[in-house]
């Protein structure tokens, strides 16, 4: 059988990211005293409302 090599200092930063959020967004759910709004989760996930039905990215460096 063929022995596969990894090299363990590549991450996958998409995963990383996503791992980040999900931590985030638990944190948030276990603080509240109710479920969140989806207000408060665009908030926890960085994302802004405008018009109904589109959401933008906020920069994270604000």
């Amino acid at each position: 059988m063929r022995q596969q090599i990894f090299d363990l200092r590549v991450h996958d930063r998409v995963a990383l990211d996503e791992i980040e959020l999900y931590a985030e967004m638990l944190s948030a759910v276990a603080a509240a005293e109710r479920p969140l709004t989806l207000a408060e989760i665009d908030m926890v996930l960085g994302v802004r409302s405008g018009e109904p039905g589109r959401r933008e990215l906020t920069p994270q460096d604000q």
